[in-house]
């Protein structure tokens, strides 16, 4: 048996990270050793917070508690993450457990917008120019993968850090304010 996991996408420098949607089964073959999990809400609990939104009465009949090491990052759906300095550490620390030939995995509820997301800041620690990132995310990954604006923003801002230093990423302001504005909608048509 492979201890690839199914379904990885080989990054620029051959890193191999898997990106699903929390709401799909769990693909067959080897298990992660590592997990980074984008919820909308605390408490480990995936997907959709709404009862009117479709998916989430099969996301609680299957609630997902993976027996692997995991992060969560609370990370609302078609924004940006409440705690960026947070996510911008749990990125990197999955970016490089994947480099060193870690078996990891990103997801969130659909597996497009915030897990989009996370790849390509993993794909700038990768060595693309984050003005290549996005393009490379949805020619490899998913072609809707980076859903919103604000989600575009903070992988720019994601780049502007310094996110393959050591330090922690710098900024104490945090990302700029245009990720915490809500805008009717997208230039790609995509609704905010």
């Amino acid at each position: 048996m492979s201890t690839t996991l199914r379904g990885a996408t080989r990054l620029p420098d051959g890193t191999l990270v898997r990106g699903r949607g929390l709401r799909d089964r769990l693909p067959e073959g080897p298990l992660p050793d590592y997990g980074l999990y984008l919820v909308s809400r605390p408490g480990r609990q995936p997907g959709p917070t709404s009862p009117h939104n479709p998916g989430w009465k099969r996301l609680r009949r299957r609630r997902f508690e993976p027996s692997w090491e995991a992060d969560w990052i609370v990370w609302p759906d078609f924004g940006a993450p409440v705690d960026p300095h947070q996510a911008a550490c749990a990125i990197v620390k999955a970016f490089r457990r994947a480099q060193a030939g870690g078996r990891v995995e990103v997801a969130c509820g659909g597996g497009s917008g915030r897990t989009g997301t996370v790849l390509a800041c993993m794909v700038i620690l990768a060595g693309v120019p984050a003005t290549q990132a996005l393009g490379w995310v949805r020619a490899n990954y998913r072609p809707r993968a980076v859903e919103t604006r604000r989600q575009r923003a903070w992988v720019e801002w994601f780049a502007l850090q310094d996110p393959g230093s050591d330090a922690p990423p710098g900024d104490p302001t945090g990302p700029p304010k245009r990720l915490a504005k809500s805008s009717a909608r997208d230039p790609d048509g995509i609704e905010d």
